[in-house]
């Protein structure tokens, strides 16, 4: 195409931008919106004149561009698709134009960036293919030159979806068959899985690593040697980098695609152990100067483009607006009967601590929900609970959990399971007793006489502490009380947070907000959007599950005793602390937090923490022996 040629009366070529093996790029202008913004036009053009092959090309044109709109409608970090057409055998794809440049011109040959700038570029890179990953969408071709740093934010921004081009390389066999003649991708960042056609999630974990590597190295990866045995890039050598972020970028870039992390979520909690910060900014609140309350500012609106809006006023003249407001409408009185029934089971669930030190026997009411977060069960709960005064009339409850075995871990087939969440395997556990809720502000303070909490608040778990600070914590608990106070093993945890399930969670297949505090923009399963309420919240406002536990999902991670294993091969069944073997410096935490995910809040969900790491998204509750505890009652 010549520059001033204006496709279809509306978008004007004013330069190339490239041209490919797989098609060209243009600068354009919009020319029906005010003062005509720059747009990208890519041409894709099928090499041949094959009726099935142009067949299937309309297929996955259509299919791709569905997946590119769903994607930058999004995400901010994946550029918006305006239109798309086809004329006769060609095909065209209108996007959003990223003013910046490419990633190449910060990687130059030979030029090494520091460890800590490493980590931001992958850490940027992985947040603008999440998205991709939660929709189950391959990119197939990260590389620098895909890679824009957008001026206005200097966020990266992730371009040319591979999948978009294998509509030129799509030919017909001798069966009849339509096929790729080529696998897409560019060489030194595909993977083998990819350059044999199978292209995985995990591809791209791997083209991310490389480009890793690239920077730490100032090398391109076609030019890295590797292992003859192994297949594996060897690199190290090249780069002065800490054997924790060298250990991440191997297992990222590792040759046998189920070794490496399996998608962009996974790799992004291990992320934050190192230098970088993830999580995002609190919540500002002001103050008032006379009464001390504190007023959370009001929710923005969500921001709709001039382009959006045209679009919703052109719709509602067919009545298409009038179903959508019908339809949400519908679904609010959905969430409102849902949220009502938990707010009647939450009465009857709610604990009143009698004073001193007592054991009572209380009732309580649960749920279990199906796929679509639908309640399908109310059971009721008994449990023992053991009440004491630690201290300025502070109290701690502790539940009796019962013995007993149960499979430990993820089956396969679980939705969103990593391969450490395995190999499944029985395990028997001890009678014991567990905090009925995450150590509060309240009582750390009464044992420990300070707070580091970013979120205060007497009765919200106490966080941003390391795993050494809750072991001191047990420590001077126990010195307190004269009981034996400890953080539980990994299998201990599990065992209480599944209360006799095995589904992904112990409300049954998903959760939803109503139920435990993490991200509700991102459901499981079918479960519907809920709230992100961007901090932890008090302990026990949500239902328990089935032993009387709360908030064992969601709100903060738990730090474990045991040490961290890449997977439980070899590890206890008798409920005891995994301390042999594995990484001493590195802990266990567990169940998920405010801040995250719906899949990482799952039962079996397991990642690691140094043990001299805080963060404002991990707290810890205790354990002890049931005897210890009944001897200090009888007394």
């Amino acid at each position: 195409m010549q520059s001033g040629q204006i496709l279809r009366n509306h978008y004007k070529i004013i330069k190339s931008l490239g041209h490919g093996g797989f098609g060209d790029t243009y600068l354009a202008q919009d020319l029906d919106l005010p003062g005509n913004p720059k747009c990208v036009v890519k041409h894709l053009k099928p090499k041949t004149l094959d009726p099935i092959v142009l067949n299937t090309a309309r297929k996955l044109f259509e299919r791709e561009a569905d997946t590119l709109y769903k994607l930058g409608n999004d995400s901010e970090q994946i550029p918006k698709l305006f239109a798309h057409f086809r004329e006769e055998r060609e095909f065209f794809l209108v996007q959003e134009y990223i003013e910046g440049q490419d990633i190449s011109h910060e990687l130059t040959p030979g030029k090494k960036l520091s460890e800590s700038e490493t980590i931001a570029l992958v850490k940027g890179i992985l947040e603008a293919l999440t998205v991709a990953h939660q929709n189950n969408v391959i990119h197939r071709d990260i590389k620098p030159q895909n890679l824009m740093r957008r001026s206005s934010d200097n966020k990266i921004v992730l371009i040319d979806f591979g999948a978009v081009k294998e509509i030129d390389v799509l030919t017909t066999n001798q069966q009849g068959a339509t096929t790729l003649t080529v696998a897409v991708g560019t060489p030194g960042y595909m993977p083998s899985e990819q350059s044999n056609g199978k292209p995985k999630l995990s591809s791209d974990i791997y083209a991310v690593g490389m480009v890793g590597i690239r920077a730490l190295t100032g090398k391109d990866p076609q030019n890295l040697l590797t292992d003859s045995k192994t297949g594996n890039v060897i690199w190290r050598n090249e780069a002065e980098v800490s054997n924790h972020l060298a250990d991440i970028l191997d297992k990222m870039v590792h040759e046998y695609f189920p070794q490496r992390y399996q998608n962009a979520m996974e790799v992004l909690e291990i992320l934050p152990e190192m230098t970088v910060k993830v999580n995002p900014p609190k919540p500002k609140q002001t103050s008032t100067a006379k009464t001390g309350l504190k007023v959370n500012p009001p929710q923005l609106l969500t921001h709709k483009t001039r382009r959006q809006m045209l679009i919703l006023g052109g719709l509602a003249g067919s009545g298409f607006v009038g179903a959508l407001l019908t339809q949400r409408f519908l679904n609010k009185r959905s969430q409102e009967k849902f949220s009502n029934s938990i707010s009647l089971l939450q009465v009857r669930s709610s604990p009143t601590p009698p004073p001193g030190l007592k054991t009572r026997f209380q009732k309580f009411a649960t749920v279990i929900v199906d796929g679509r977060g639908e309640i399908i069960r109310s059971p009721q709960g008994r449990a023992e609970v053991i009440i004491e005064n630690i201290g300025n009339r502070v109290f701690l409850e502790m539940v009796k959990i019962p013995g007993g075995r149960f499979l430990m871990g993820s089956p396969e087939t679980e939705a969103e399971r990593l391969s450490h969440e395995g190999p499944q395997h029985y395990v028997d556990v001890p009678e014991f007793l567990m905090g009925r809720y995450a150590v509060t502000q309240g009582q750390w303070e009464a044992v420990m006489g300070n707070n580091p909490s970013g979120f205060q608040g007497a009765s919200r778990p106490v966080e941003t502490v390391s795993w050494y600070d809750a072991v001191e914590f047990c420590q001077k608990l126990s010195q307190i009380t004269g009981k034996k106070y400890s953080l539980p093993s990994e299998s201990q945890w599990e065992y209480a947070c599944r209360a006799g399930t095995t589904t992904p969670f112990s409300f049954g297949e998903t959760i939803r907000s109503e139920l435990v505090n993490y991200d509700g923009n991102y459901p499981y399963a079918n479960a519907p959007k809920g709230k992100y309420r961007a901090q932890t919240t008090d302990v026990g406002i949500f239902l328990p599950n089935s032993f009387g536990l709360y908030d064992m999902h969601g709100n903060v991670y738990e730090w474990c005793q045991d040490f961290w294993h890449e997977s439980y091969n070899g590890a206890p069944t008798d409920g005891s602390a995994w301390q042999t073997g594995g990484d001493s410096g590195k802990r266990l935490l567990r169940g998920g937090c405010w801040l995250n995910y719906s899949w990482i809040c799952r039962s079996a969900e397991r990642i690691y923490g140094n043990v001299d790491n805080f963060k404002e998204d991990r707290g810890f509750r205790v354990v002890s022996s049931v005897a210890i505890a009944t001897k200090k009652l009888v007394k």
